[in-house]
């Protein structure tokens, strides 16, 4: 996704290093190319009308989009940029959620900008206790544009973070290479169906199909669904028709820099 701190473009120069280069690539003092904030859109409960989750956006300090702060990341700075949007998000859900609601955090991630996860994590943690944020409310998000080649490198991702409490997601699941082979092989807790199968799902018997077989797929394996990109009410009555509760899209609420924005409607 352009909103996502990585994408395949530039995830795809973190050539895999040792724990030690990995490592000195978070340390180096070499600046980013920009500075960096984050928008926040949230994922609806429709039932409720509550805030599930606030996804975090990269943008520039300046209000520069996703595209414009991405293409600024040169090659050896991947892993100091993956940090660094993390740490971000946190401080800035530090500031802006209630210290006693339950919305979760959502960091957008590409499994190769992870050498180790329970190294890489370490910065987020430290963010969390300077901040006061529940680290268990933090949720990671990530996506796979290119087919994935080191699966059981992900699922120990997914596994440690499991085990810390995190919740984790298959995010544009039904786009690319992110379908069943990888929700068979990986087991999150969150699916994140992809706006390609939400377009015009009023009136898409084939979608309203695949999208209502895929919910009742995920409720026996015990994950939630997540519906992203919903920009009409007819596709917002659609979805809640298939047994979907969880929303997000520009319908809803658009990304607001530096803040939480209000829910536009339900």
């Amino acid at each position: 996704m352009m909103h996502s701190p990585i994408t395949a473009a530039v995830a795809a120069r973190a050539t895999p290093l040792t724990m030690a280069h990995a490592c000195q690539g978070c340390r180096t003092s070499k600046p980013l190319g920009m500075a960096i904030t984050m928008a926040f859109q949230p994922i609806v409960d429709i039932e409720t009308g509550s805030v599930f989750a606030y996804e975090a956006l990269v943008r520039g300090a300046d209000g520069q989009s996703a595209g414009e702060v991405l293409a600024s990341v040169e090659a050896d700075m991947i892993y100091k940029f993956d940090q660094a949007c993390r740490v971000k998000a946190i401080e800035l859900a530090g500031a802006l959620f209630a210290p006693d609601g339950d919305a979760k955090l959502s960091i957008n991630f590409m499994p190769n900008a992870v050498y180790e996860p329970n190294a890489c994590i370490r910065a987020s943690l430290a963010a969390a206790r300077r901040v006061g944020f529940d680290p268990e409310r933090l949720m990671f998000e990530f996506t796979e544009n290119e087919r994935m080649v080191d699966v059981d490198h992900v699922r120990h991702i997914i596994a440690s973070y499991q085990a810390r409490g995190f919740t984790t997601a298959i995010d544009d699941f039904g786009a690319g290479y992110a379908g069943l082979g990888l929700l068979a092989d990986l087991r999150p807790d969150m699916l994140k169906l992809d706006m390609a199968l939400i377009r015009g799902i009023e009136s898409s018997a084939a979608r309203r199909t695949i999208v209502a077989n895929v919910v009742r797929m995920a409720d026996e394996l015990g994950i939630r669904c997540i519906a992203e990109g919903i920009e009409t009410s007819g596709e917002l009555q659609a979805l809640r028709k298939v047994g979907i509760r969880l929303c997000q899209g520009y319908f809803l609420a658009r990304p607001a820099i530096d803040r939480l924005p209000p829910i536009i409607r339900i």
